[in-house]
């Protein structure tokens, strides 16, 4: 499998080799309408991929490493990490860089802060401020990280990103042998991504059935859709998903979350993920 070099929180690459045979043999136009750190995108085999996410920061960074030569994108890449003397220990030049970033909006400069920041993550404050605190003996821009980056850039010239609320994407243009797939933040399992605090919108009841709406109509269009969700987590069920869901075909995968707590699952409140498909 192909590894995103961001680490992004609700990103599926361990749940890969279970979902990616559960997609359609033969696509023409796939779209991630939820792309996040890309991993289904850098994986999935389509003549053509469309890449959304609402955060226009993230997307704005795959369309400024998409139009960079790769070398020399590297070598910029390690200028700022001499420039700042970036490492494990120094929390001063990461606020510095961070501090710098909110000023100049520099793409590059967000990469690199978030692979030195606290679990890779991406976190605006509600002024679209980056302010994910320093991951201190954790994070960095590593080998690894390097070689998934080259790879990803090679992947993303032939890929279309938009920035919209899936509300407003325009899929007028799908046909019969397209696919769409959604793994929208999970409502009853609330992450950073969807608290609503993080300078973007939280995800509400009324987001989920608005989506709902939206894979009906591809359904209508005989347009193939797979859906990502959570019906159960930590004793709480999503009611509104598991009635729309009995129209279509659900397939359990079995998701092992690290972060949950062992008093959670002695008591038996456990979280039951799905793909959800029309096909």
């Amino acid at each position: 499998m192909n590894k995103s070099p961001l680490n992004y929180i609700g990103g599926k690459y361990k749940l890969l080799p279970q979902l990616l045979p559960l997609f359609p043999e033969q696509i023409n136009t796939f779209v991630d309408m939820f792309a996040g750190g890309l991993d289904v995108s850098l994986n999935v085999h389509a003549n053509h991929i469309i890449c959304n996410d609402i955060n226009n920061y993230v997307i704005g960074m795959y369309e400024d490493m998409k139009q960079r030569e790769l070398d020399i994108m590297l070598q910029e890449i390690n200028t700022i990490i001499l420039n700042y003397n970036l490492n494990k220990t120094n929390r001063e030049g990461y606020n510095t860089l961070r501090a710098d970033y909110n000023e100049t909006r520099d793409p590059l400069q967000l990469f690199v802060l978030v692979c030195y920041g606290f679990n890779h993550q991406f976190r605006f404050n509600n002024r679209g401020e980056f302010n994910n605190p320093f991951g201190i003996n954790r994070s960095s821009y590593n080998p690894q990280i390097e070689s998934n980056l080259r790879m990803l850039h090679g992947k993303i010239q032939t890929m279309t990103f938009t920035a919209d609320n899936f509300r407003f994407m325009d899929l007028e243009r799908l046909e019969a042998g397209d696919f769409l797939y959604a793994d929208p933040p999970y409502r009853i399992s609330c992450g950073t991504y969807n608290d609503g605090k993080r300078g973007f919108e939280g995800w509400t009841t009324d987001d989920d059935i608005a989506l709902f709406h939206i894979l009906d109509n591809l359904n209508e269009r005989k347009i193939h859709f797979a859906l990502s969700n959570v019906i159960e987590h930590k004793g709480e069920v999503n009611e509104q998903l598991n009635d729309w869901r009995q129209r279509y075909h659900t397939h359990f995968i079995n998701a092992n979350y690290a972060n949950s707590s062992y008093q959670a699952k002695e008591k038996g409140k456990k979280t039951i993920e799905v793909l959800i498909t029309n096909y």
